[in-house]
Protein backbone atom coordinates (compact mmCIF):
# COMPACT_ATOMS: atom_id res chain seq x y z
CA UNK A 1 0.00 0.00 0.00
CA UNK A 2 2.80 2.37 0.88
CA UNK A 3 4.56 1.56 -2.38
CA UNK A 4 1.44 2.52 -4.38
CA UNK A 5 1.15 5.85 -2.55
CA UNK A 6 4.76 6.73 -3.24
CA UNK A 7 4.32 5.95 -6.91
CA UNK A 8 1.20 8.10 -7.25
CA UNK A 9 2.69 11.09 -5.38
CA UNK A 10 4.32 12.76 -8.45
CA UNK A 11 1.11 12.52 -10.41
CA UNK A 12 -0.82 14.13 -7.60
CA UNK A 13 1.69 16.98 -7.31
CA UNK A 14 1.60 17.62 -11.08
CA UNK A 15 -2.13 18.01 -11.00
CA UNK A 16 -2.02 20.21 -7.91
CA UNK A 17 -2.66 24.03 -8.40
CA UNK A 18 0.58 24.76 -6.57
CA UNK A 19 2.71 23.00 -9.15
CA UNK A 20 3.15 26.17 -11.35
CA UNK A 21 4.56 28.09 -8.43
CA UNK A 22 7.00 25.33 -7.76
CA UNK A 23 8.26 25.54 -11.40
CA UNK A 24 8.26 29.35 -11.64
CA UNK A 25 9.03 31.33 -8.47
CA UNK A 26 7.46 34.42 -10.14
CA UNK A 27 4.16 32.72 -10.88
CA UNK A 28 1.28 34.83 -9.60
CA UNK A 29 3.43 37.91 -9.10
CA UNK A 30 2.70 41.27 -10.78
CA UNK A 31 5.71 41.80 -13.10
CA UNK A 32 6.49 45.17 -14.70
CA UNK A 33 6.75 45.21 -18.43
CA UNK A 34 10.40 45.01 -19.56
CA UNK A 35 11.97 48.10 -21.06
CA UNK A 36 14.83 48.48 -23.49
CA UNK A 37 17.46 51.20 -23.74
CA UNK A 38 17.02 53.93 -26.31
CA UNK A 39 19.82 52.49 -28.46
CA UNK A 40 18.39 48.99 -28.41
CA UNK A 41 17.12 47.91 -31.86
CA UNK A 42 13.44 47.55 -32.56
CA UNK A 43 11.81 44.37 -31.24
CA UNK A 44 11.33 41.43 -33.50
CA UNK A 45 7.89 40.76 -34.90
CA UNK A 46 5.72 39.08 -32.31
CA UNK A 47 5.11 35.42 -32.74
CA UNK A 48 1.76 33.84 -32.01
CA UNK A 49 1.07 33.32 -28.31
CA UNK A 50 2.32 30.07 -26.94
CA UNK A 51 -0.05 27.72 -25.22
CA UNK A 52 -0.36 27.96 -21.48
CA UNK A 53 1.58 24.80 -20.98
CA UNK A 54 4.62 26.36 -22.78
CA UNK A 55 4.46 29.85 -21.17
CA UNK A 56 4.55 29.78 -17.35
CA UNK A 57 3.39 33.46 -17.32
CA UNK A 58 0.23 32.79 -19.28
CA UNK A 59 -2.80 34.18 -17.53
CA UNK A 60 -0.81 36.48 -15.24
CA UNK A 61 -1.45 40.22 -15.04
CA UNK A 62 1.75 42.08 -15.97
CA UNK A 63 2.33 45.52 -14.42
CA UNK A 64 3.22 48.56 -16.61
CA UNK A 65 6.87 48.91 -17.69
CA UNK A 66 9.27 50.64 -15.30
CA UNK A 67 12.17 52.84 -16.34
CA UNK A 68 14.47 51.72 -13.56
CA UNK A 69 17.49 49.70 -14.53
CA UNK A 70 16.18 46.73 -12.58
CA UNK A 71 13.41 46.34 -15.16
CA UNK A 72 15.89 45.13 -17.83
CA UNK A 73 15.17 41.41 -18.20
CA UNK A 74 18.52 40.95 -20.02
CA UNK A 75 20.61 42.07 -17.06
CA UNK A 76 23.19 39.40 -16.31
CA UNK A 77 22.09 37.26 -19.26
CA UNK A 78 24.48 36.06 -21.99
CA UNK A 79 23.12 37.50 -25.27
CA UNK A 80 23.59 35.65 -28.58
CA UNK A 81 25.27 37.29 -31.56
CA UNK A 82 23.31 40.16 -33.16
CA UNK A 83 21.64 39.46 -36.49
CA UNK A 84 23.10 40.77 -39.77
CA UNK A 85 20.47 43.49 -39.94
CA UNK A 86 21.98 45.11 -36.84
CA UNK A 87 25.66 44.68 -37.88
CA UNK A 88 26.27 45.21 -41.65
CA UNK A 89 29.60 43.36 -41.39
CA UNK A 90 28.07 40.25 -39.73
CA UNK A 91 29.26 37.15 -41.55
CA UNK A 92 32.06 38.98 -43.45
CA UNK A 93 35.66 37.81 -43.36
CA UNK A 94 37.61 40.76 -41.93
CA UNK A 95 40.93 38.92 -41.53
CA UNK A 96 42.38 40.19 -44.85
CA UNK A 97 41.83 43.89 -44.17
CA UNK A 98 44.95 46.01 -43.53
CA UNK A 99 45.67 47.28 -40.04
CA UNK A 100 43.92 50.39 -38.85
CA UNK A 101 47.20 52.37 -39.01
CA UNK A 102 47.36 51.85 -42.80
CA UNK A 103 43.77 52.94 -43.34
CA UNK A 104 44.06 56.01 -41.11
CA UNK A 105 47.66 57.20 -40.44
CA UNK A 106 46.38 59.18 -37.46
CA UNK A 107 44.76 56.16 -35.75
CA UNK A 108 45.72 56.03 -32.10
CA UNK A 109 46.98 59.65 -32.08
CA UNK A 110 45.54 62.19 -29.70
CA UNK A 111 44.23 64.97 -31.94
CA UNK A 112 42.21 66.78 -29.29
CA UNK A 113 44.93 69.35 -28.49
CA UNK A 114 45.67 70.32 -32.11
CA UNK A 115 44.43 73.60 -33.55
CA UNK A 116 42.83 73.69 -37.06
CA UNK A 117 45.94 75.36 -38.48
CA UNK A 118 48.12 72.50 -37.12
CA UNK A 119 45.81 69.83 -38.46
CA UNK A 120 45.64 71.49 -41.92
CA UNK A 121 48.50 73.87 -42.89
CA UNK A 122 46.27 75.41 -45.59
CA UNK A 123 43.38 76.14 -43.19
CA UNK A 124 42.16 79.72 -43.60
CA UNK A 125 44.04 80.26 -46.91
CA UNK A 126 42.22 81.41 -50.08
CA UNK A 127 43.02 78.69 -52.64
CA UNK A 128 40.56 79.87 -55.34
CA UNK A 129 43.09 81.92 -57.31
CA UNK A 130 45.75 79.23 -57.45
CA UNK A 131 46.45 77.46 -60.76
CA UNK A 132 46.50 73.68 -60.67
CA UNK A 133 48.70 73.39 -63.80
CA UNK A 134 52.51 73.42 -64.00
CA UNK A 135 54.27 76.68 -63.06
CA UNK A 136 54.69 79.17 -65.90
CA UNK A 137 58.46 79.51 -65.69
CA UNK A 138 60.56 80.29 -68.79
CA UNK A 139 62.93 77.54 -69.87
CA UNK A 140 65.92 79.80 -70.51
CA UNK A 141 68.90 78.86 -68.41
CA UNK A 142 69.50 82.54 -67.64
CA UNK A 143 66.05 83.07 -66.17
CA UNK A 144 66.28 83.80 -62.43
CA UNK A 145 63.22 81.64 -61.84
CA UNK A 146 65.15 78.46 -62.60
CA UNK A 147 66.96 76.65 -59.82
CA UNK A 148 70.63 77.61 -59.59
CA UNK A 149 73.18 75.38 -61.29
CA UNK A 150 76.60 74.62 -59.94
CA UNK A 151 79.49 76.04 -61.99
CA UNK A 152 81.67 73.70 -63.99
CA UNK A 153 84.53 72.20 -62.00
CA UNK A 154 87.94 73.68 -62.65
CA UNK A 155 89.26 70.35 -63.92
CA UNK A 156 86.75 70.35 -66.76
CA UNK A 157 88.45 73.35 -68.38
CA UNK A 158 92.02 72.52 -67.41
CA UNK A 159 92.81 70.35 -70.43
CA UNK A 160 93.08 71.25 -74.14
CA UNK A 161 90.07 72.64 -76.03
CA UNK A 162 89.87 69.40 -78.05
CA UNK A 163 90.53 66.15 -76.21
CA UNK A 164 91.51 64.39 -79.45
CA UNK A 165 94.66 66.53 -79.55
CA UNK A 166 96.05 64.42 -76.70
CA UNK A 167 95.72 61.27 -78.84
CA UNK A 168 96.42 62.33 -82.44
CA UNK A 169 98.36 65.54 -81.95
CA UNK A 170 97.37 69.21 -82.30
CA UNK A 171 98.54 69.68 -85.90
CA UNK A 172 96.80 66.59 -87.26
CA UNK A 173 93.51 67.44 -85.57
CA UNK A 174 93.64 71.10 -86.67
CA UNK A 175 93.90 70.01 -90.32
CA UNK A 176 91.03 67.54 -89.82
CA UNK A 177 88.82 70.23 -88.30
CA UNK A 178 89.45 72.57 -91.22
CA UNK A 179 88.33 69.88 -93.64
CA UNK A 180 85.24 69.28 -91.54
CA UNK A 181 84.32 72.97 -91.54
CA UNK A 182 84.91 73.30 -95.27
CA UNK A 183 82.84 70.25 -96.18
CA UNK A 184 79.95 70.78 -93.75
CA UNK A 185 79.78 74.39 -92.62
CA UNK A 186 81.57 76.44 -95.29
CA UNK A 187 80.78 74.75 -98.57
CA UNK A 188 81.96 76.57 -101.72
CA UNK A 189 79.46 76.44 -104.57
CA UNK A 190 79.28 77.89 -108.06
CA UNK A 191 76.18 78.31 -110.21
CA UNK A 192 75.18 79.89 -113.50
CA UNK A 193 71.49 80.71 -114.01
CA UNK A 194 70.08 81.58 -117.42
CA UNK A 195 66.87 83.20 -116.29
CA UNK A 196 65.81 84.40 -119.74
CA UNK A 197 67.30 83.61 -123.12
CA UNK A 198 64.55 84.50 -125.56
CA UNK A 199 63.44 85.84 -128.88
CA UNK A 200 60.57 88.30 -129.15
CA UNK A 201 58.22 88.84 -132.07
CA UNK A 202 56.39 92.17 -132.31
CA UNK A 203 54.53 94.08 -135.03
CA UNK A 204 57.44 95.05 -137.23
CA UNK A 205 60.54 93.74 -135.49
CA UNK A 206 62.15 90.67 -134.03
CA UNK A 207 64.28 91.07 -130.93
CA UNK A 208 66.53 89.02 -128.73
CA UNK A 209 67.23 89.29 -125.00
CA UNK A 210 69.34 87.66 -122.33
CA UNK A 211 69.19 87.82 -118.55
CA UNK A 212 71.91 85.73 -116.93
CA UNK A 213 73.41 85.69 -113.45
CA UNK A 214 75.55 83.47 -111.25
CA UNK A 215 77.59 83.25 -108.07
CA UNK A 216 80.49 81.54 -106.40
CA UNK A 217 81.15 81.29 -102.66
CA UNK A 218 79.66 79.95 -99.47
CA UNK A 219 76.32 80.27 -97.71
CA UNK A 220 77.06 83.69 -96.19
CA UNK A 221 79.55 85.44 -98.45
CA UNK A 222 79.45 85.20 -102.25
CA UNK A 223 80.70 86.89 -105.37
CA UNK A 224 77.68 87.54 -107.58
CA UNK A 225 77.61 88.64 -111.23
CA UNK A 226 74.69 89.65 -113.45
CA UNK A 227 74.33 90.48 -117.13
CA UNK A 228 71.41 91.77 -119.21
CA UNK A 229 71.08 92.97 -122.77
CA UNK A 230 68.78 93.22 -125.78
CA UNK A 231 68.87 94.10 -129.46
CA UNK A 232 67.24 93.58 -132.87
CA UNK A 233 67.92 90.64 -135.15
CA UNK A 234 69.87 92.02 -138.08
CA UNK A 235 70.48 95.28 -136.23
CA UNK A 236 72.71 96.75 -133.60
CA UNK A 237 72.88 95.97 -129.91
CA UNK A 238 70.63 98.44 -128.12
CA UNK A 239 72.08 98.13 -124.61
CA UNK A 240 73.93 95.74 -122.35
CA UNK A 241 75.12 95.78 -118.74
CA UNK A 242 77.37 93.76 -116.49
CA UNK A 243 77.37 93.83 -112.67
CA UNK A 244 80.02 92.55 -110.27
CA UNK A 245 78.70 92.36 -106.71
CA UNK A 246 79.69 91.26 -103.24
CA UNK A 247 76.71 89.47 -101.66
CA UNK A 248 76.21 88.74 -97.98
CA UNK A 249 73.31 86.84 -96.43
CA UNK A 250 71.66 88.94 -93.70
CA UNK A 251 68.66 86.63 -93.09
CA UNK A 252 67.89 83.09 -94.22
CA UNK A 253 66.05 84.44 -97.30
CA UNK A 254 67.69 87.78 -98.11
CA UNK A 255 71.10 88.91 -99.39
CA UNK A 256 72.47 92.43 -99.40
CA UNK A 257 74.55 93.15 -102.51
CA UNK A 258 76.96 95.94 -103.33
CA UNK A 259 79.32 96.51 -106.23
CA UNK A 260 79.64 98.13 -109.64
CA UNK A 261 77.68 98.12 -112.88
CA UNK A 262 79.03 98.85 -116.32
CA UNK A 263 76.72 99.83 -119.22
CA UNK A 264 77.68 99.28 -122.86
CA UNK A 265 75.96 101.23 -125.67
CA UNK A 266 76.55 101.27 -129.43
CA UNK A 267 76.90 105.06 -129.45
CA UNK A 268 79.81 104.87 -127.04
CA UNK A 269 77.89 106.36 -124.09
CA UNK A 270 79.25 103.79 -121.65
CA UNK A 271 78.42 104.51 -118.02
CA UNK A 272 79.64 103.14 -114.69
CA UNK A 273 77.41 102.90 -111.63
CA UNK A 274 77.74 102.06 -108.00
CA UNK A 275 75.20 99.40 -106.99
CA UNK A 276 73.43 98.72 -103.70
CA UNK A 277 70.72 96.08 -103.80
CA UNK A 278 68.65 93.49 -102.02
CA UNK A 279 67.85 90.06 -103.45
CA UNK A 280 65.88 87.20 -101.98
CA UNK A 281 62.61 85.43 -101.45
CA UNK A 282 59.65 87.55 -100.35
CA UNK A 283 56.51 86.21 -98.65
CA UNK A 284 54.31 84.00 -100.85
CA UNK A 285 57.44 82.82 -102.73
CA UNK A 286 58.02 85.91 -104.83
CA UNK A 287 61.64 86.14 -106.01
CA UNK A 288 62.66 89.79 -105.75
CA UNK A 289 65.72 91.61 -107.08
CA UNK A 290 65.82 95.33 -106.21
CA UNK A 291 68.76 97.68 -106.66
CA UNK A 292 69.66 101.38 -106.73
CA UNK A 293 72.31 102.72 -109.14
CA UNK A 294 74.40 105.87 -108.83
CA UNK A 295 76.28 106.72 -112.02
CA UNK A 296 79.55 108.56 -112.35
CA UNK A 297 77.51 111.44 -113.82
CA UNK A 298 75.52 111.72 -110.60
CA UNK A 299 72.33 110.14 -111.96
CA UNK A 300 70.35 108.06 -109.48
CA UNK A 301 68.09 105.32 -110.80
CA UNK A 302 66.48 102.18 -109.39
CA UNK A 303 65.01 98.95 -110.70
CA UNK A 304 62.77 96.31 -109.11
CA UNK A 305 62.16 92.85 -110.59
CA UNK A 306 59.73 90.28 -109.17
CA UNK A 307 58.67 86.88 -110.45
CA UNK A 308 56.67 83.94 -109.11
CA UNK A 309 56.55 80.26 -110.12
CA UNK A 310 53.02 78.87 -110.12
CA UNK A 311 53.21 75.12 -110.57
CA UNK A 312 50.37 73.68 -112.61
CA UNK A 313 51.94 70.23 -112.56
CA UNK A 314 55.34 68.98 -111.44
CA UNK A 315 56.77 69.93 -114.84
CA UNK A 316 54.44 72.63 -116.20
CA UNK A 317 55.01 76.02 -114.55
CA UNK A 318 53.37 79.40 -115.16
CA UNK A 319 55.56 82.39 -114.26
CA UNK A 320 54.24 85.98 -113.98
CA UNK A 321 56.98 88.61 -114.05
CA UNK A 322 57.04 92.36 -113.32
CA UNK A 323 59.80 94.96 -113.78
CA UNK A 324 59.66 98.65 -112.79
CA UNK A 325 62.28 101.36 -113.55
CA UNK A 326 62.51 104.64 -111.64
CA UNK A 327 64.76 107.67 -112.10
CA UNK A 328 65.39 110.50 -109.66
CA UNK A 329 66.16 112.98 -112.47
CA UNK A 330 65.88 113.34 -116.22
CA UNK A 331 68.63 111.82 -118.35
CA UNK A 332 68.03 113.19 -121.88
CA UNK A 333 70.98 111.40 -123.51
CA UNK A 334 69.47 108.06 -122.44
CA UNK A 335 65.86 109.14 -123.14
CA UNK A 336 64.90 108.63 -119.50
CA UNK A 337 62.54 110.97 -117.70
CA UNK A 338 62.23 111.57 -113.99
CA UNK A 339 59.90 109.53 -111.84
CA UNK A 340 58.40 106.22 -112.90
CA UNK A 341 59.96 105.74 -116.33
CA UNK A 342 58.82 102.30 -117.56
CA UNK A 343 56.92 99.14 -116.66
CA UNK A 344 57.20 95.62 -118.08
CA UNK A 345 54.79 92.77 -117.32
CA UNK A 346 55.07 89.28 -118.75
CA UNK A 347 53.57 85.82 -118.46
CA UNK A 348 55.62 82.76 -119.39
CA UNK A 349 54.66 79.08 -119.46
CA UNK A 350 57.58 76.67 -119.29
CA UNK A 351 57.96 72.91 -119.30
CA UNK A 352 60.77 71.40 -117.26
CA UNK A 353 62.16 68.40 -119.10
CA UNK A 354 64.70 68.52 -116.32
CA UNK A 355 65.10 70.96 -113.46
CA UNK A 356 68.09 72.36 -115.31
CA UNK A 357 66.44 72.66 -118.72
CA UNK A 358 63.02 74.26 -119.33
CA UNK A 359 61.92 75.92 -122.60
CA UNK A 360 59.01 78.34 -122.44
CA UNK A 361 56.59 80.46 -124.43
CA UNK A 362 54.84 83.61 -123.30
CA UNK A 363 53.77 87.17 -123.89
CA UNK A 364 55.25 90.43 -122.60
CA UNK A 365 53.88 93.95 -122.51
CA UNK A 366 56.00 97.06 -121.91
CA UNK A 367 55.06 100.71 -121.47
CA UNK A 368 57.11 103.89 -121.19
CA UNK A 369 55.69 106.49 -118.81
CA UNK A 370 55.98 110.23 -118.20
CA UNK A 371 58.83 112.09 -119.83
CA UNK A 372 60.33 108.80 -121.02
CA UNK A 373 57.29 108.24 -123.23
CA UNK A 374 57.67 111.79 -124.59
CA UNK A 375 61.28 111.10 -125.59
CA UNK A 376 60.24 107.93 -127.44
CA UNK A 377 57.37 109.64 -129.25
CA UNK A 378 59.62 112.55 -130.20
CA UNK A 379 61.91 110.23 -132.20
CA UNK A 380 58.91 108.52 -133.82
CA UNK A 381 58.66 105.43 -131.62
CA UNK A 382 55.77 103.84 -129.73
CA UNK A 383 55.66 104.18 -125.94
CA UNK A 384 54.09 100.73 -125.49
CA UNK A 385 54.84 97.38 -127.07
CA UNK A 386 53.48 93.83 -126.90
CA UNK A 387 55.57 90.84 -127.95
CA UNK A 388 55.21 87.12 -128.18
CA UNK A 389 58.32 85.45 -126.73
CA UNK A 390 59.96 82.02 -126.98
CA UNK A 391 62.86 81.21 -124.78
CA UNK A 392 64.81 78.92 -122.50
CA UNK A 393 65.43 78.84 -118.75
CA UNK A 394 68.38 76.76 -117.58
CA UNK A 395 71.01 76.51 -114.88
CA UNK A 396 74.17 74.56 -114.20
Amino acid sequence: MNRVAIALAPLILAASPFSAQAQDPHAGHAMPAPTRPAAEPAPRPQTPARPTAQDPHAGHVMAPAQTAPVSDPHAGHQMPAQPATLDPHAGHDMSTMPPVEQIDPHAGHDMSTMTPAQADPHAGHDMSAMSMGPPDVPTSADNPGRPPEDPLPVAALAGPAHAADLVFGTEAMAAARQILVRENGDVRTTAVIIDRLEAGFGDDEETYLWDVQGWTGGDINRFWWKSEGEGDFGGDLEEAELQALYSRAVTPFWDVQAGVRQDFRPDGEDTTHLVLGLQGLAPYWWEVDAAAFLSTEGDLTARVEAEYDQRITQRLILQPRLEIDVSASEIPELEIGSGLSSVEAGLRLRYEFRKEFAPYVGVEWSRALGDTADYIEARGGEPDDTRFVVGLKAWF
